[in-house]
């Protein structure tokens, strides 16, 4: 049976004054990344000013989204990689969920990011994370964000978000959200019963918004760090 790598996203916010540091480390970084043992895949991601996809960017958060052969790998980059004591030294809050993939749909830049996977038993009130990440076309790119608005709304007001957070690769046209729910029911009860959410879906099908998709599911692995002073995995998002 296969063993699920480890995916990782760590979330840096700056001080406002510093927040220049985040965009140089998404230029500078790219090269320190190439060759780290064990990493499939890693992405350095701006972030919206909002709770999910937002027009709107947050020039003093940005990401890292890594995918790992296995958690040793990770933790050996945790503890001696470059990145990561650049992220803690300049940044003003570092936060990293651990996510060991249940299911997946799509790729990611042409890479199927995980693989096969093995059966997943269900915990329905364990954690779950969801990534949602998307290349738009040009075309229907408009579409899509006049639909942004009505669903932020409705995702401040979903029971079970304990955090979410909106990212992307090229302003407008390359975008995602990753978003952890207390439970598997809380977050299906959104994103399949609440109407503006069930709407985009409808319209993202029938109307071929995206060029490139990807939908995974997650198990909380572990988390470390906090993010607006404190853990969100322990409150409302």
């Amino acid at each position: 049976m296969p063993i699920p790598p480890l995916a990782t996203l760590t979330v840096v916010g700056y001080a406002p004054a510093r927040a220049a540091l985040g965009a140089w480390h998404l230029a500078a970084q790219r090269p320190l990344l190439r060759g780290v043992p064990g990493l499939r895949f890693a992405k350095l991601l701006g972030t919206g000013g909002g709770i999910g996809f937002s027009a709107r960017p947050d020039l003093a958060t940005w990401a890292l989204f890594a995918v790992w052969a296995a958690p040793a790998d990770w933790a050996r980059f945790r503890d001696n990689s470059r990145v990561l004591r650049q992220y803690r030294r300049r940044g003003r809050e570092v936060y990293t969920l651990r996510l060991t993939p249940l299911w997946a749909h799509g790729r990611w830049d042409g890479q199927d990011l995980f693989g096969e996977l093995p059966p997943a038993p269900p915990e329905p009130a364990a954690p779950v994370a969801v990534l949602t990440r998307a290349t738009l076309r040009a075309l229907r790119a408009l579409r899509f964000w006049r639909q942004v608005p009505r669903v932020d709304r409705t995702l401040r007001r979903a029971d079970g978000r304990l955090f979410s957070l909106g990212f992307g690769e090229l302003p407008y046209l390359r975008q995602g959200t990753l978003s952890v729910w207390r439970s598997t029911a809380e977050m299906e009860a959104w994103a399949y019963a609440d109407p503006a959410h069930r709407e985009v879906i409808r319209r993202t099908r029938a109307e071929g918004w995206y060029a490139e998709e990807l939908f995974a599911r997650f198990r909380v692995h572990g988390k470390e760090g906090t993010w607006r002073g404190r853990d969100p995995l322990q409150g409302g998002g």
